[in-house]
């Protein structure tokens, strides 16, 4: 046995296990994984095994409510067979009543061992797909974390450098609108204008300020 299926059966011991395939719970989980071919194998032999189980005690049941349809006949049959004494057609119905009775009889016995065989198969197949079951999930729930952990990684660098990105941005747009009033101060604007170093500080170039956090204005 594996080393992950004693881990599984330890954790699953004394726990009671429902019929996974009847469980419309079992079903979801697999609307966030894929089955494998082995859990869908699993599931199409605990079906069949299910519907073999219902159907055997849908008979079981017929059968019962038949034997107990013929012992509810026999007792007015043998008192009338009793009250007319030599009655051999009556005694004949009982007969036929008796060997009816003795028929349902092993067929339910035959079916009560057939049950018990059943219910084991069930329980085993199930309890092997529950192990299938939570394999599955595990290693998706285990990809997943890893998965949230590279991804929460790259996400913390990349506030960091966007951190760095807006600063650099700032520095930058300080720096021109810097450039730009001093030149204007000091050449005049027929100068700048001479060199093509049109620049409006208020709507080509803002300076962003910071209000809070990361968010800025203009």
């Amino acid at each position: 046995m594996a080393r992950d299926d004693e881990v599984y059966m330890s954790a699953l011991q004394g726990k009671s296990i429902p019929i996974l395939t009847l469980d419309n719970k079992w079903h979801q989980l697999f609307t966030q994984t894929e089955m494998t071919p082995e859990i869908e194998s699993l599931a199409d032999e605990l079906n069949s095994l299910v519907e073999k189980d219902g159907k055997l005690r849908s008979q079981t049941k017929d059968i019962k409510k038949l034997k107990k349809k013929l012992l509810g006949e026999i007792v007015p049959l043998r008192d009338k067979a009793n009250k007319l004494g030599n009655a051999p057609n009556i005694e004949k119905e009982i007969s036929e009543r008796t060997r009816l009775i003795n028929e349902c009889n092993d067929k339910l016995d035959s079916h009560q061992d057939e049950l018990l065989d059943l219910s084991k198969q069930i329980y085993d197949i199930d309890y092997k797909l529950m192990l299938e079951t939570m394999k599955v999930c595990y290693e998706r729930l285990h990809d997943n974390t890893e998965d949230i952990k590279a991804l929460d990684e790259w996400i913390k660098r990349a506030r960091i450098e966007l951190k760095k990105n807006v600063i650099r941005l700032q520095e930058s747009e300080m720096e021109n609108y810097n450039l730009y009033s001093y030149m204007h101060q000091i050449f005049g604007p027929e100068v700048v204008d001479l060199f093509d170093m049109k620049y409006d500080p208020d709507k080509r170039h803002p300076i962003r300020r910071p209000l809070s956090g990361e968010e800025y204005v203009e």
